[in-house]
């Protein structure tokens, strides 16, 4: 599974536009988000996934890099490029 530490990823956050999963629950994601981020809640995205671009990578992230990786895993099962954003939104905090 590829990875990217939180420290790495904001930096290329900051220069670059990139296509961000945020998969943790709706009421998370309302709380705090990055700007630009696609919300798809781990637990609902066996049911959404297919609306995802394959051309693109993702960056996928979560609070703290598990509910990513499960996510990560599922989606590069299904032929998808994707990044776990390792620390996840707590390491914003």
């Amino acid at each position: 599974m590829n990875e990217i530490t939180f420290d790495d990823f904001y930096q290329l956050y900051q220069k670059e536009s990139l296509s961000v999963l945020d998969v943790r629950e709706v009421e998370e994601f309302e709380a705090l988000h990055l700007e630009g981020a696609l919300n798809s809640p781990l637990s609902q995205l066996a049911d959404t996934y297919e609306q995802l671009d394959k051309i693109q990578p993702y960056y996928v992230i979560c609070k703290s890099g598990m509910r990513s990786a499960r996510a990560c895993q599922f989606l590069a099962e299904q032929g998808y490029e994707v990044i776990n954003v390792l620390g996840g939104m707590d390491a914003l905090e």
